[in-house]
């Protein structure tokens, strides 16, 4: 059971969209107007990428993997935190000092000022999930090839993908209309916009024809889908679907492929999903960001605070679905936190027994308004709580992974290297959960899905045998 660890140089980016395009780029040569790409950030902005990218394909453009190589290059940046910030602001002077042609798109557009500060040689920015806006920039500074062939250089129907061939992320929506006092996430990327459920589910089954045996559901708040459009009804081959989470995950579960709900804030009627675990339609997983236990806390993080409620739904919830796999993140050192806040995080952590946690030391962000907070807690006393909630949690999911040793689970193959194979279970989301270890194990490949005995644990992952 992965306990997520955080110091000051974490960033939110992920490992295998570089490698995944470093992968494709080269397969497709060095033909026409060429574009180096680099993808910061979370897999809401990795979506963001794949849908730039596939266009700049079907425009006839060419990705390629070196600075040298490339015409121009795009930086999709993150802003989330400020380390994450310092990342993208040096990616972007790596790319101008390697290369000199350089567009910044993804949520540090928001900030533009601050980018021109640092960089004012760029030759252009914007915000999140900015695409036509991105393709106008590049027309401007570098033409499409003229000799493209849109009916001979074909792009897949699902599009480019930065991730392996067997799982995909699925966006569902844009944006978020809470105000959580931590976060300037609707200041990057704007309020809820849902997208249609139709269109939703086309690309789900295009993904899952491409060979995509694991689709996972993500936006900034899947539990509101729909809400925007008051829950507008929409046709899938022929079918009429409200636009909602309920109806989705239903409807993804008729595709025969892993289903992961992801970013799922703890509404009442996230309980209606539940069943739909019970029976085999999605997979027995929850992410849903809690953020602390203490209603003090969470009333200054303008989060729902029902401390009580929630432990007597998780505890329905696995009574309904014993196997349920319950993920989430926490902050602690919040401005105001005291030690009976901590306490109470401490008692809900060993009471709600949760599989997967995130732990964050606060620290304040440009433009949230917890900034402007009281009695903010000195670093020492964050450092502190955080080694005291790791070791609790740690504790917690050791003990939860040893329940396993001995039973039979589905793995999905992320990879085989020469020590054997490496996959993941129902309860591991990839870069961010544990992982199966198969040692010594040839006769698999990436996006198997096999059934593997575990025979041992430790506090992070599993490691077993294929039966």
């Amino acid at each position: 059971m992965t306990v997520n660890t955080f110091d000051s140089s974490q960033t939110t980016t992920l490992d295998t969209p570089a490698k995944t395009l470093a992968s494709q780029v080269q397969a497709s040569g060095n033909k026409g107007n060429t574009i180096g790409f680099v993808s910061l950030g979370c897999p809401k902005n990795l979506v963001d990428s794949e849908r730039i990218l596939t266009q700049l394909r079907t425009e006839g453009y060419n990705i390629v993997p070196t600075y040298n190589d490339a015409d121009m290059v795009i930086v999709n940046t993150c802003g989330f935190i400020d380390s994450a910030v310092q990342e993208s602001l040096g990616a972007i002077g790596e790319a101008l000092a390697e290369n000199g042609k350089v567009l910044v798109t993804g949520c540090l557009g928001a900030k533009k000022d601050e980018i021109i500060q640092v960089h004012p040689n760029v030759l252009g920015i914007t915000g999140a999930h900015a695409y036509e806006e991105v393709l106008s920039q590049v027309h401007e500074h570098l033409p499409p090839n003229p000799t493209h062939n849109p009916f001979t250089d074909l792009v897949p129907p699902q599009g480019i993908k930065l991730t392996p061939r067997h799982y995909a992320y699925l966006k569902i929506s844009e944006g978020c209309n809470h105000s959580c006092s931590f976060c300037i996430i609707p200041d990057m990327r704007g309020k809820l916009v849902s997208r249609p459920i139709g269109q939703v589910m086309g690309e789900a089954e295009r993904l899952v024809k491409a060979g995509v045996k694991e689709l996972l559901v993500i936006s900034q708040d899947t539990s509101a889908y729909g809400v925007d459009i008051k829950h507008r009804t929409d046709f899938w081959d022929g079918r009429p679907l409200k636009t909602d989470m309920y109806q989705l995950a239903a409807a993804l579960g008729e595709l025969g492929v892993w289903v992961r709900l992801h970013y799922v804030y703890p509404y009442l009627h996230v309980d209606n999903v539940i069943p739909l675990m019970a029976q085999g339609k999605v997979l027995p997983y929850l992410d849903i960001p809690f953020q602390h236990a203490s209603p003090t806390l969470l009333r200054k993080m303008r989060r729902p605070g029902q401390v009580e409620q929630t432990l007597e739904r998780i505890k329905s919830w696995r009574e309904q679905v014993p196997n349920l796999t319950i993920r989430s993140t926490f902050i602690v050192g919040f401005p105001g936190e005291t030690e009976d806040d901590f306490q109470q995080l401490l008692d809900f952590l060993q009471e709600a027994q949760l599989d997967r946690v995130g732990c964050f030391q606060y620290s304040p962000v440009e433009g949230a308004k917890a900034n402007d907070l009281p009695d903010h807690v000195p670093d020492e006393i964050k450092q502190e709580r955080y080694d005291r909630f790791m070791q609790l949690q740690q504790q917690i999911s050791t003990e939860r992974l040893k329940q396993k040793v001995g039973q039979v689970l589905q793995v999905l193959i992320d990879e085989v290297d020469e020590e054997g194979a490496i996959g993941r279970s129902f309860a591991d989301a990839p870069e961010i959960d544990g992982c199966v270890y198969l040692n010594g194990e040839e006769n698999v490949k990436a996006g198997d899905l096999v059934n593997v005995l575990i025979e041992h644990s430790d506090e992070y992952d599993l490691w077993g045998t294929k039966v």
